[in-house]
């Protein structure tokens, strides 16, 4: 079994907390982790199991008589009716930690139970596929990333991966069972995968008349990972309208498999006024979807770079999540067509990315870096993270990392 970077922070805050839930979008280990882990006595279920959905909807209160805590409850969004027992518990048991263990793929459901039932009860935490530092199976302790001078004394310790190497994993994914079951087929895995997503969430989430036409709309996501976001271009290729665009791509961002990455600004508050960028959080099957079948032919295509660059995305927040913390991402663009790929922001220091699919960094790389002195904020050490084998400096407070080095932070 694959050893996941969050599991003592579950172990530790279970101590420290009634009621644990951990988010994040289907098949991405969650039920796995959490029965890992479990002490004994501790039961597990599953509302996939619609006989005890139902028993858990219809009468919450005997459920909860029946199936007592210490408890794991897995995809408890199909049962929100629990939420006001399960608080009722905690209340009469103000001492008990760890009592619930819960787990669930879609977010906006869940969130909307919490905030209205176990607000202060409850420690939540996302999971995410697996780091490139858990596919290697790599033990040691990871940090969240944010570029140091530091990284230059490890270069000796680093792992040197290729570019086809890195693609590999792009065109993969980072779903758990890919990686347990090293023959499994991607293809049939990713067809699985968005039937299973389509039919018990998408269907009851939105009422979905055409199933047809919203597999299409994924597909016409997934080619605009790590681009703007334009809604009458994305309604127009799938023909829809504007609204619905709206509310499907919120649908697949509220079940973990789209995430909008947000402009940067230095009024906080005009940020969500921007226009985002879409990134799939699965390259895997962003790849599935836009019908790369094999790792060169992807790292030589059109979709390169923005597949790169949704890869290290990824890497970067799995990095934060898997640490149980908060990432603060967003990027730069202005009015003159000057970009910066990501900006992390840490106790008010501006430190900027650029993704490139390069083994040769140069000083053009970190040109754009130099218009975040407008924005009135100090700024930290800039990163470039390209394909040289090792950490070096290329400009003043700027270093190339490679890709793979997000993994060892």
């Amino acid at each position: 079994m694959i050893k996941r970077t969050l599991q003592p922070f579950i172990q530790e805050t279970s101590q420290s907390f009634p009621v644990l839930l951990l988010c994040g979008m289907r098949q991405v280990g969650k039920s796995t982790l959490l029965k890992s882990i479990k002490e004994k006595g501790r039961k597990y279920i599953s509302f996939d199991d619609v006989q005890l959905k139902n028993f858990a909807r219809n009468d919450p209160k005997l459920f909860l008589q029946t199936y007592p805590p210490p408890i794991i409850i897995d995809e408890v969004q199909y049962a929100p009716e629990l939420f006001t027992y399960i608080k009722i518990y905690v209340d009469e048991h103000p001492k008990e930690r760890g009592a619930f263990w819960l787990s669930g793929s879609q977010q906006f459901r869940l969130m909307k139970g919490i905030r209205e039932s176990l607000a202060g009860r409850i420690a939540i935490m996302d999971l995410m596929g697996l780091s490139q530092m858990e596919i290697m199976r790599k033990s040691g302790k990871s940090t969240p990333f944010l570029p140091s001078f530091d990284m230059l004394k490890e270069n000796k310790a680093n792992t040197s991966f290729s570019a086809k190497q890195v693609f590999d994993t792009i065109l993969r994914g980072s779903f758990p069972a890919l990686y347990a079951f090293p023959s499994t087929r991607t293809d049939i895995f990713y067809r699985s995968y968005l039937q299973t997503y389509i039919e018990r969430d998408a269907r009851d989430d939105l009422g979905l008349k055409n199933e047809l036409k919203y597999y299409d709309f994924i597909r016409a996501v997934a080619a605009r990972t790590g681009n703007l976001l334009n809604y009458a271009n994305l309604a127009s290729d799938v023909d829809i309208n504007v609204k619905t665009a709206k509310i499907w791509l919120d649908s697949l961002v509220r079940a973990g498999i789209v995430m909008l990455v947000e402009p940067y600004s230095a009024n906080i508050n005009r940020r969500i006024v921007n226009t985002p960028k879409i990134y799939f959080m699965d390259t895997g099957l962003a790849s599935y979807l836009t019908k790369w079948n094999s790792a060169e032919t992807l790292m030589n295509g059109a979709m390169s770079g923005a597949m790169l660059e949704t890869y290290v995305l990824c890497e970067i927040i799995k990095s934060y999540r898997h640490n149980c913390r908060e990432e603060n991402i967003s990027f730069y663009r202005d009015s003159n067509g000057v970009e910066i790929d990501f900006i992390i922001e840490q106790d008010g220091v501006l430190h900027p990315i650029e993704v490139k699919k390069t083994a040769m960094p140069s000083k053009d790389s970190c040109k754009n870096f130099s218009a975040l002195k407008s924005l009135g904020k100090k700024t930290g050490i800039g990163t470039v993270l390209c394909f040289y084998e090792s950490t070096i400096p290329i400009c003043e407070d700027v270093l190339s990392i490679p890709v793979w080095k997000i993994a060892d932070s």
